[in-house]
């Protein structure tokens, strides 16, 4: 039953199909590649297989490879073109490296086509297989900068939270605890309102992308961030009740973020598992609780340390919100390229509305300005950085990379207003009063 490779030949020639119909082959090794975006690697190609007729046609015949999404990776113009003067006529095969670029966070694939100059048309390997294309993952690089950032963040953050505890007044403290309605305003807005109107937004904003939804809920699930007492000391608000509102929030978490992931999060994950993050709120708490036990410490034992670390509150408190939002900047430049007006809009709402809903609870609670604006601030603030960590943790690399332009949106936007609160009191100079009315002195 053989007819030959003559024979064969005739009969598809006979049957009207082109020479390149006779089932030449690609296989990329490996055919599965994850490359640090700003990279390039090299991969091999074997392709075989090739029928004698399009072989002694060189003229008219070239294999090119392309990227389907060539702004995310693509093989350079000098390597992505294949004569068939480089095919050993013999074995009618050829294989060789090919320089893959990885360019921006993505998946994509790269592909190998067979090109007829002369009819302008071409085609895939008619011999299909598992690795006849080159499956590209680019994610985002280990840098340098990013674990300066963190260490510097880690520093600050650290000698802040040591400020903070010199400065709190414990009959304050004591006062908020045994009269919690304030705390108990802001934890349920926190804990209840923050998740159902993130995810309202991202439904919302985002109808077609569950990806970008699970982005903004999981923003909305975090407790507050540490941020919102630097911003509560650099606009006057009550620290005290800032404190305890994100030190309860962020123990709180432990339970919320589960339970919030296992109820809405199933109706935006069409999967139910998913690891709760618990050592990084633990360490978050005790990196928070630590340095505040050091202030403390600094307050029982030396006076005039104290007094230092008091005046120095507020200085501290805006460099080490110019450093995060300038070094954030920085370090996630990239994920600018991925901004659209909807991730802007989410950005800036899931905040602001925060900051509004939880100031017109307060003040109709009876809440007094500064109780009311600390409350504001502790509610609309989110701890992006639980966020990101439950996405990369939840989704993987890049689409977990890629999905947290959303909470980076809510950090870049979340500072806006409080800047035009910041601006407006330096300007009409306006002064809010810390603490409760007859509950407590100023300590800023």
């Amino acid at each position: 039953m053989g007819y030959g490779y003559g024979g064969l030949l005739l009969l598809v020639l006979a049957a009207g199909l082109p020479p390149t119909a006779f089932g030449w082959m690609a296989h990329f090794r490996p055919s599965k590649l994850r490359l640090p975006m700003g990279n390039s690697t090299q991969v091999q190609l074997f392709l075989g297989n090739v029928a004698p007729s399009t072989l002694q046609q060189p003229d008219r015949f070239v294999f090119r490879l392309q990227s389907l999404n060539e702004g995310l990776a693509r093989v350079p113009e000098e390597n992505a073109t294949i004569p068939l003067s480089l095919f050993d006529p013999q074995t009618r095969d050829w294989s060789g490296p090919i320089v893959i670029e990885a360019h921006f966070l993505g998946l994509t694939n790269v592909t190998v086509r067979l090109h007829d100059l002369r009819l302008n048309t071409s085609e895939l390997p008619t011999n299909w297989s598992n690795d006849s294309q080159l499956e590209v993952t680019v994610q985002r690089p280990n840098r340098v900068l990013d674990h300066i950032f963190l260490g510097s963040i880690i520093v600050l953050m650290s000698l802040l939270y040591i400020n903070f505890g010199a400065a709190l007044n414990l009959e304050v403290l004591r006062g908020l605890v045994t009269r919690p309605i304030g705390p108990c305003i802001g934890l349920v807005m926190q804990l209840v309102g923050m998740p159902l109107l993130s995810y309202a937004l991202g439904v919302f904003i985002f109808p077609q992308s569950p990806a970008m939804q699970l982005g903004l809920f999981f923003t909305g699930i975090s407790p507050s961030g540490g941020a919102s007492n630097t911003w509560a000391a650099v606009l006057g608000g009550n620290i005290h009740l800032s404190v305890l509102m994100t030190t309860v929030g962020n123990v709180a978490a432990f339970a919320t973020i589960p339970l919030w992931t296992f109820t809405l999060g199933q109706l935006i994950f069409e999967r139910a598992g998913m690891e709760v993050p618990y050592r990084k709120i633990a360490t978050y708490c005790a990196g928070l609780i630590v340095p505040l036990i050091i202030g403390l410490v600094i307050q029982k034992r030396s006076s005039r340390l104290t007094r230092v670390l008091v005046r120095l509150l507020k200085p501290i408190s805006a460099t080490l919100l110019l450093i995060i939002i300038v070094f954030a900047i920085i370090t996630n430049y990239y994920l600018f390229y991925l901004f659209s007006w909807q991730i802007a809009v989410a950005g800036l709402a899931l905040p602001s509305l925060g900051y509004i809903f939880a100031w017109l609870a307060s003040k109709l609670l009876h809440q007094n300005a500064a109780d009311a604006l600390t409350i504001a601030i502790e509610v609309g603030i989110q701890n992006t950085g639980i966020a990101i960590f439950l996405l990369l943790g939840a989704l993987g690399s890049p689409v977990g990379d890629i999905t947290t332009v959303v909470p980076v949106a809510v950090a870049v936007m979340t500072p806006l207003p409080l800047l035009g609160i910041y601006v407006y009191n330096r300007c009409c100079r306006h002064k809010i009063s810390e603490g409760s009315a007859g509950e407590a002195e100023r300590i800023v």
